[in-house]
C-alpha cells in the first residue's frame, strides 16, 4: 500500500508556525481527511505545538513531516515529525494556574496515540501517531517520570507513552541548562 510522505522547511521565526498549520492543513484536505474533521483538527494542533517547541527553544529551522496513506477516514496511522538541530531531549514541564507556557508535552501526551523521540545527525526528531479509526481511550494523566527516554519498543530510538499498567513515579534527571542552540546574531 502507497504511504505518502511530505515535509515543510520551518524558519526559525514563530511566525512560522501559522505557515506550518496552513501548510498541513492543505495536505491532510487533499489526502482525503476533510477539513473539519476531529482527525484533521487534532493534527494540526499537535503539529502546532511539535514545532512551536521547536522554532522557540531551538531558534533555529525544523523540518515538518507528514506520513500518511491516502484515502479519507479508513487509510490508517498519520505519523508527524519534527526535526530540529538541537540533541537536547523534549522537557516535559507542568503549567501551574495561569502560566501561558509549559503544557505543549502534555497536549501531545493527551491526544496523539503515541509519541517519542530519537537523535537525529546533530539534533533530534520528536514525533507523534495519530491512529485514523483509533477507539477512544482515556485521556492520560500527567505524570512526569512517564516522559524519561526509554528504549522503544516499536523500532524508535525512545518513546514516552508507558507500557500499559506503568505508572509514573521515580526521580527526574538533572538537565544542563548548555543544551539550548546558541542563536544566530
Amino acid at each position: 500500500m502507497q504511504v505518502l510522505q511530505v515535509q515543510l522547511e520551518v524558519g526559525p521565526d514563530p511566525a512560522e508556525v501559522g505557515r506550518a498549520r496552513r501548510w498541513a492543513r492543505s495536505r491532510l484536505v487533499g489526502s482525503g481527511i476533510g477539513d473539519d474533521e476531529p482527525v484533521a483538527e487534532t493534527l494540526i494542533l499537535l503539529i502546532s505545538e511539535l514545532v512551536t517547541n521547536a522554532v522557540v527553544h531551538t531558534g533555529c529551522p525544523a523540518v515538518l513531516r507528514m506520513r500518511f496513506r491516502p484515502g479519507g477516514a479508513e487509510a490508517g496511522t498519520v505519523r508527524v515529525e519534527v526535526a530540529d538541530a538541537s540533541a537536547c531531549p523534549p522537557r516535559p514541564r507542568h503549567a501551574e494556574g495561569d502560566d501561558t507556557n509549559g503544557r505543549g508535552l502534555e497536549l501531545v501526551d493527551g491526544l496523539a496515540d503515541r509519541w517519542g523521540w530519537q537523535p537525529e545527525g546533530a539534533g533530534k526528531r520528536i514525533w507523534c501517531e495519530v491512529d485514523r479509526l483509533a477507539p477512544e481511550r482515556a485521556p492520560s494523566a500527567y505524570e512526569p517520570a512517564a516522559y524519561e527516554p526509554r528504549p522503544a519498543t516499536n523500532g524508535s530510538a525512545y518513546e514516552t507513552r508507558p507500557p500499559a499498567g506503568a505508572g509514573g513515579g521515580g526521580a527526574r534527571p538533572a538537565y544542563k541548562r548548555s543544551c539550548a542552540v546558541p542563536r544566530p546574531a
